[in-house]
């Protein structure tokens, strides 16, 4: 359907220390701040949704409902309650603004995004998110920290300087996001108030001993300084800068919000904002006994759906909106069965939310698949790399190559068709709709083996097997086939009996499919 690691809470005051030799405070501000930083002036806003959102809450399979509301009896929305999107997918009906993003073909949602060897652990999939590592190596940069350290190796020596005077990135709040963490700096600021970013005292400048103190005490100068050159630009853009729509006072997301449509408005050249929201992590209470329409989860997607549709609003009364895309993400989605709290526990993959005025307004992917019977612990199967998703925005919105993606996230990247960019650039002219990719197995439930047929152009092809709590069993299946019909056999004689599925990759289309063992 086509439709239209330092410093991280330095980021309310800085310090008039030496930077390159000249006190900051001396410096004219027309020299530092005069240049953009890049030669784009896209930006991209991330939503944090910390804790680790329900997405089987948030966007319904409606398809599905029969299957989910029998392990789900004492949380589900009625059906009739929910705000359709399609015949097949709807949303939870505290969610109006989203529903009118995607009216106005302003909303891109990808369905079932995670990663292979999915961790529950609230703080190591946090990780994996904001580096972009495999679930199995611990990278200690941010998958933007190295886009950005790739365009600025010196960094932070060196800078603002006259051609890059704003922050490459904001964080609003206390902690600088790990997304941005590079390998001497992060990247980001931090920031609360744009208006109250008083400085520290002057450090005494002079010579620095040539030990590992000294190396230490002339990055804590560096970074010190320049939080404080950055502070000014910031609070010139923020004054320069105005708001026309009206965000809701009690709405801290909407508040975080409105700072950086005020930012952006101002001519701020920062290329990366991150805002958040916590409290996802619904073990218990999540709904109201006998009252699913409300509850914890319920009130958090209001402030979400409510927060995207007015900073959306205003960036197009502003003519901003060509300029500005925004995506949520969440460390994991939650279980598909509910627990006797009224809650659900840590899961695996969910839905993923793109809007702005450049995407391609479409629901990429399948609805998730409800097994017949849903083992415990069990979550929903991955069908798109997070991953991708970053590296598909680089491309097409940072104009990134795609060999560069692919040595900054993973080699093999799959370009996703999120984005319908306002103006040309490197992949993607036109909206583009994934053709459907044919694929089924049989026997299916199987007991010793099942065979899985599909066909391909000619055509990288991975094949995988997983396991219903996420953890990729085996590789049928990773390098370049012919055009024409495939048959793979595969033995699951020592599994034991459960649920699994099969994710098929052919360029740049995919299923992710269950099936059963008995």
């Amino acid at each position: 359907m086509k439709r239209r690691k330092f410093l991280q809470t330095t980021g309310a005051a800085s310090l008039p220390i030496l930077l390159n030799g000249m006190n900051v405070s001396t410096m004219s501000k027309s020299s530092l701040f005069s240049s953009i930083n890049n030669d784009s002036d896209r930006v991209l806003v991330l939503i944090q949704l910390n804790g680790g959102n329900d997405g089987l809450q948030t966007i319904f399979p409606i398809d599905q409902y029969d299957k989910l509301a029998a392990v789900r009896q004492n949380i589900i929305v009625p059906e009739n309650q929910i705000l359709s999107l399609t015949d097949t997918i709807g949303l939870h009906p505290t969610m109006s603004g989203v529903q009118s993003l995607y009216d106005d073909a302003k909303l891109a949602i990808v369905q079932s995004v995670g990663y292979p060897n999915q961790n529950r652990s609230h703080f190591r999939s946090t990780d994996i998110w904001t580096s972009g590592s495999p679930a199995q190596e611990f990278w200690t940069t941010g998958w933007l920290g190295r886009y950005f350290e790739d365009l600025h190796p010196t960094f932070p020596e060196g800078y603002p300087n006259e051609e890059n005077g704003d922050p490459f990135a904001i964080t609003i709040g206390n902690i600088v996001s790990e997304t941005c963490q590079g390998a001497a700096a992060n990247f980001s600021m931090t920031l609360s108030d744009p208006f109250n970013l008083a400085p520290l005292a002057e450090g005494e400048p002079g010579e620095l001993p040539d030990t590992p103190y000294g190396d230490e005490l002339q990055f804590l100068r560096t970074s010190i300084a320049q939080t404080n050159a950055y502070a000014d630009t910031v609070l010139s853009a923020a004054e320069g800068g105005s708001n026309i729509a009206t965000y809701p006072d009690e709405n801290g997301l909407a508040q975080q919000l409105k700072n950086v449509a005020l930012l952006i408005s101002g001519g701020l050249k920062t290329k990366v904002y991150v805002v958040s929201i916590g409290g996802f992590d619904t073990h218990a209470n999540q709904v109201q006994a006998n009252e699913p329409t409300v509850g914890e989860h319920a009130d958090l997607l209001s402030r979400v759906s409510e927060a995207m549709a007015v900073f959306q609003s205003d960036l197009q009364q502003l003519g901003l909106d060509e300029r500005v895309i925004s995506m949520t993400f969440s460390e994991f989605g939650r279980q598909i069965r509910s627990n006797d709290a009224f809650g659900t526990d840590h899961g695996d993959a969910a839905p993923l939310m793109v809007f702005g005025s450049c995407v391609n307004p479409e629901i990429i992917g399948d609805n998730p698949q409800i097994p017949d019977e849903v083992a415990i612990q069990e979550g929903v199967p991955m069908q798109y790399d997070f991953r991708d998703i970053y590296g598909s925005i680089l491309m097409d919105w940072f104009e990134v190559e795609e060999s560069k993606v692919r040595s900054l996230l993973h080699q093999e990247f799959q370009h996703i068709p999120i984005l319908n960019p306002c103006s040309d650039v490197t992949s993607t002219d036109d909206i583009i709709t994934l053709d459907p990719l044919e694929t089924a197995n049989y026997p299916n439930p199987f007991r010793d083996w099942t065979s899985i047929h599909f066909n391909c152009e000619n055509a990288f092809v991975r094949l995988s097997i997983f396991n219903a709590h996420g953890s990729e069993l085996k590789v049928l299946i990773n390098k370049h086939l012919p055009a024409g019909k495939h048959e793979v056999r595969f033995d699951g004689s020592q599994l034991p009996a459960g649920n699994y599925y099969y994710r098929l990759q052919v360029g740049n289309h995919l299923k992710t499919k269950h099936m059963v063992k008995i």
